[in-house]
């Protein structure tokens, strides 16, 4: 395994390890809207190391383990590490975009970076299947589709506590990193640029709309 992907899997594990048993850190790290506006903002990059539970650290890491690999395989070491903490932070930002007047909002995990990382994933292989709970074969196009619709969903249903904000923003940022790393992309594979493309518009129009 590539030695950069095993050590942002050590940095998750280890940082989310100390947030479940130092609360006091755990809340001094985490995104929390009012703090990131107060002026505290190494919390955009912070808390997306911190995990809710044992569940959502090891689905994270498991996915980002599947489809790093295929990023880095594309475009090398330096450009994978570009994509994941730039949809990072896209995640961050578009979190703030959309809760920036809600001061109590909270939200952590790697989430935002992973789904950037996979959104990459897919635009450098389109063809490539994936496993729906290891044993639904679906196109990893077609998934990326639908998890950003549903993401859409989520956001403006609010009836849970996932980060779907992030989840978008995340992917979002993988999308364009990609893209201007690998310009060609916009000709070897253009029907599938523009088909992962629509879910961003959709999102972009409804908030135009203030469907969201």
């Amino acid at each position: 395994m590539n030695t950069i992907l095993i050590a942002i899997i050590v940095a998750n594990v280890l940082v989310s390890y100390k947030g479940f048993n130092d609360i006091s850190f755990f809340r001094k790290y985490e995104f929390h809207m009012g703090s990131v506006r107060a002026g505290d903002q190494i919390r955009i990059l912070s808390s997306g190391f911190l995990h809710a539970d044992f569940g959502h650290l090891i689905f994270n890491m498991i996915t980002l383990y599947f489809f790093a690999p295929v990023v880095i395989a594309y475009l090398g070491s330096i450009s994978f590490l570009i994509i994941y903490f730039g949809s990072l932070i896209f995640g961050s930002l578009l979190t703030i975009v959309f809760h920036k007047n809600d001061y109590n909002y909270r939200a952590i995990g790697a989430s935002g970076a992973v789904t950037g990382v996979l959104y990459s994933a897919i635009l450098l292989q389109p063809d490539m299947m994936l496993g729906i709970f290891f044993i639904i074969p679906m196109p990893a196009y077609v998934f990326g589709i639908l998890y950003l619709l549903y993401s859409i969903y989520g956001m403006k249903a609010k009836n849970d506590n996932i980060g779907h904000t992030a989840h978008f923003g995340g992917a979002i940022g993988g999308y364009i990193i990609t893209l201007a790393s690998s310009p060609h992309l916009l000709v070897d594979n253009t029907l599938m640029v523009l088909l992962l493309t629509f879910p961003i518009v959709v999102l972009f129009i409804m908030a135009k709309m203030g469907k969201i």
